[in-house]
């Protein structure tokens, strides 16, 4: 932060110097970053005529719609944005310091792209609008507005700030989950191991000894025998499964719409995914509200940027209902089961005291803490799960061991 404040200054200061020269020579070039050079005539010759200039129309292909900025990338740029904007520089002029401060070649591609296209008298939402894989609907309808009502600076605190908290909510949920992952695979493998590696090593001796094997030592001669014969085949079948399902889930909406209906019923988890979902659409709604979109525009908005398909649809349906001129409550209270009822009810008031923006920027607070003490509950909750499984699984391959050795040295000493 303090090399972009640095350049900032150092940009601005380049370009206050070089315009107001007094001394500059008569025929001298004076250089502005990022614009074209200007050459000063001589005092009193004849200046050529200059030729007529056709603006060049914006290329509709570009390798940057390729380029993916990640949440830490957003929230700089809407960050750095909002601070040169407040502080009076051109979004022309910003752009040009934000892309001298890209960290990646990628990155400084889509500056340049919109550099290009806000010098042609494009406005910035809908230069941004060409990289949509970039900033989405939410940000490029924020910065829409900011420019239609002359809050852009705001408007980008604003989405600088959501951004953030979507990360932080997003990586809560995520790190609640990455434990009982970690412990489960690792169960797994270690059964594995020892069914493979260690249980054939002492399986001759069972065989060489007249003595009935109990059932859970046959199960276990079975199950070894399956993995070192098709061991490695039924790996890469789990694997070509699991990147089968990945790639369903993001290229096949009907099996994406299942799935992500199927999250929000399954237990412990689904509650999570309920509360985050309302968490984000009660934040996208109350900002966009804030920011002077209306109703309809923004729950298309917000339907477009969820990323749960099924809370997509149920978006959607909702600006159909508000365009027959029904109320944004009636839906939820007709629907308990997809929406809360404290989130209905609140939104009903919101309705009639006039405010809904500030009403659903309290839910969100609401569902985030809701959703902070389940992430934070759930290792406590599944962890005895976890123990009985892990218990379960290595009791088993242990019964399975010790109880024929038990026989054996019985039957020797008799």
């Amino acid at each position: 932060m303090n090399n972009f404040f640095k350049s900032t200054h150092d940009f601005t200061s380049r370009l206050r110097i070089k315009v107001g020269k007094k001394d500059a020579p008569a025929g001298a070039i004076i250089d502005m970053p990022g614009h074209p050079k200007i050459e000063k005539p001589v005092t009193g010759a004849p200046v050529a005529p200059k030729k007529e200039t056709t603006k060049k129309k914006p290329s509709t292909w570009s390798p940057a719609w390729f380029v993916k900025f990640s949440i830490k990338d957003q929230v700089l740029f809407a960050k750095r944005l909002s601070f040169l904007i407040n502080a009076g520089v051109t979004i022309l002029e910003s752009l040009h310091i934000l892309s001298e401060q890209a960290h990646s070649k990628s990155i400084k591609r889509v500056y340049e792209k919109l550099i290009a296209d806000v010098s042609n008298g494009m406005k910035l939402a809908d230069a941004l609008a060409r990289h949509k894989g970039v900033f989405g609907d939410f940000a490029i309808n924020l910065i829409r507005v900011g420019e239609t009502t002359g809050a852009l600076g705001k408007n980008l605190h604003y989405l600088a700030d959501e951004l953030k908290k979507k990360a932080d909510l997003r990586r809560k949920v995520i790190g609640s989950l990455i434990y009982p992952v970690i412990i489960s695979v690792a169960t797994i493998l270690l059964t594995a191991l020892l069914t493979v590696f260690i249980f054939p090593k002492i399986l001759p001796i069972f065989s060489s000894m007249n003595v009935d094997l109990p059932m859970s030592t046959r199960v276990l001669i079975v199950v070894s025998d399956f993995l070192q014969n098709y061991g490695l085949l039924t790996a890469g079948l789990i694997v070509v499964l699991i990147i089968t399902f990945f790639v369903l889930h993001k290229k096949v909406l009907p099996f994406r719409f299942f799935t992500d209906r199927l999250l929000l019923k399954l237990p412990l988890v689904g509650g999570i995914a309920k509360n985050y979902n309302m968490a984000n659409f009660s934040r996208t709604f109350g900002l966009l509200l804030k920011s002077g979109v209306p109703v309809m525009e923004s729950l298309d908005v917000v339907g477009n940027s969820t990323r749960n398909l099924f809370y997509r649809k149920e978006c959607h349906k909702m600006v159909e209902r508000v365009r027959r001129g029904e109320e944004v409550s009636k839906y939820l209270i007709e629907h308990p089961r997809r929406f809360p009822h404290i989130l209905a009810h609140m939104v009903a008031v919101g309705e009639k005291t006039g405010k809904l923006s500030d009403t659903l920027v309290y839910l969100s607070d609401f569902y985030e803490g809701e959703v902070d003490d389940q992430t934070k509950n759930l290792s406590t909750t599944i962890e005895p799960v976890l123990m009985v499984f892990l218990g379960t699984v290595v009791g088993f391959v242990a019964v399975s061991v010790i109880t024929p050795i038990y026989e054996i040295t019985g039957s020797l000493s008799r």
